[in-house]
């Protein structure tokens, strides 16, 4: 099962009824280029966080700090206008939603597409 379905399925418990999700994206609250001064700075001060963007809402969610695919609670909830990119980089730094996250490259076609899908 990829990662962008896993953390879907993980985040059903926190939509309310008749929600559908758009995109779902995984980031992260520390930059991964602090492991080049020390790698225990990653381990104790970084925490997951999975963005949930439904049609009404967009969702920030906690995860924890060893796996990026659980959903385990609701720390913040956006209107479903806020723009979230454009992103760019390696490890982008998104400061758009409530709190400074690090997007790897990799979900940088899912925050254009919610992105692409409010502008429509």
């Amino acid at each position: 099962m990829a990662i962008r379905d896993k953390m879907s399925a993980n985040a059903a418990h926190v939509l309310q009824p008749g929600e559908n999700i758009q995109a779902v994206f995984g980031a992260q609250t520390t930059s991964q280029y602090f492991a080049l001064l020390s790698y225990w700075i990653i381990i104790f001060a970084n925490a997951y966080r999975v963005v949930v963007v439904t049609d009404r809402r967009i969702l920030i969610c906690r995860s924890g700090r060893m796996r990026m695919t659980p959903v385990n609670e609701v720390l913040r909830e956006l209107p479903r206008g806020t723009r979230i990119g454009p992103p760019s980089g390696l490890w982008w730094r998104c400061e758009t939603l409530g709190e400074r996250l690090y997007v790897h490259k990799r979900f940088h076609k899912d925050v254009n597409a919610a992105d692409g899908v409010t502008a429509a």
